[in-house]
């Protein structure tokens, strides 16, 4: 497999540096099978043309932020401040928006599992953008669409996603469907900045565990304002792992100030 690279402008203070372009295809895929097991990662048998990917093993001294002050306390007290001021400020938007879900199709509100620090499972909470029986479809989806799957495969996501509704796709544009994570953050299953919440059955995917279980996920992050929905599942690894690696008071203030920008240009999907 041929590697490309090439450089991600540097929104956040963070420089990136050269970071690979994985193609149109996923380097390595899986079979779900049973739920990662901390410390030791968990093979899983891969049908070709794929190759499973073992996740890299890092030892402690290599991401030595995750043990500073900030990363222990800070980030905590900095998240629940801020927190508390985004409700105060968009609590009734976030009002209107259900309103405007529960017209279109019904309950307003989408709770899924997620992976938090050390592996914690919570359910995060996002407003509903797709059908109810979304998850249902996805596979009936993916099997009358070659290229709707190779797409999945790659990112985990799907750019034109049938399943998503009118009200929806705006939601997503602006990433408004993620106002009820705010909670989430409150609770302490999240952070204002990190990494993107991964579902469980994702973790066979991911190339450096530790840099992901060593932080609460975020609702914006690294990922977010540089990558965003433009690469493959795997990049995200390197990107949460150079998170991990320099993380920051003003390394997330900076992340934060540039996910205004991302929301303003309407780069969701």
């Amino acid at each position: 497999m041929t590697l490309h690279y090439r450089n991600y402008p540097d929104y956040s203070g963070v420089h990136l540096g050269p970071l690979p372009a994985m193609g149109d295809h996923s380097p390595w895929s899986y079979s779900a099978g049973e739920p990662y097991a901390l410390p030791q990662p968990t093979l899983y048998d891969t049908p070709a043309p794929y190759e499973v990917v073992v996740p890299v093993p890092l030892a402690p001294d290599e991401l030595p932020q995750l043990q500073s002050r900030y990363a222990r306390l800070g980030k905590r007290l900095f998240d629940i401040t801020l927190a508390l001021i985004a409700l105060f400020l968009t609590l009734p938007v976030l009002v209107m928006l259900a309103a405007a879900l529960w017209i279109e199709g019904g309950n307003p509100f989408y709770a899924q599992e997620r992976l938090g620090l050390h592996g914690k499972r919570f359910r995060m909470w996002k407003l509903r953008t797709m059908v109810p029986d979304a998850e249902d479809r996805l596979d009936e989806y993916l099997d009358a669409d070659p290229d709707l799957r190779a797409e999945w495969e790659l990112t985990q996501k799907l750019k034109s996603d049938p399943r998503i509704t009118p009200v929806g796709r705006l939601l997503r544009k602006t990433s408004m469907d993620e106002l009820p994570q705010i909670f989430n953050v409150l609770a302490g299953d999240m952070s204002l900045v990190g990494p993107r919440p991964m579902l469980p059955d994702q973790m066979p995917l991911y190339r450096y565990p530790q840099a992901y279980l060593g932080v609460r996920p975020g609702i914006t992050g690294l990922w977010q304002v540089t990558a965003r929905n433009a690469e493959s599942f795997d990049l995200r690894a390197v990107l949460d792992l150079r998170y991990a690696q320099r993380l920051g008071f003003w390394r997330d203030v900076r992340i934060m100030a540039a996910t205004f920008g991302a929301i303003w240009h309407a780069t969701g999907y």
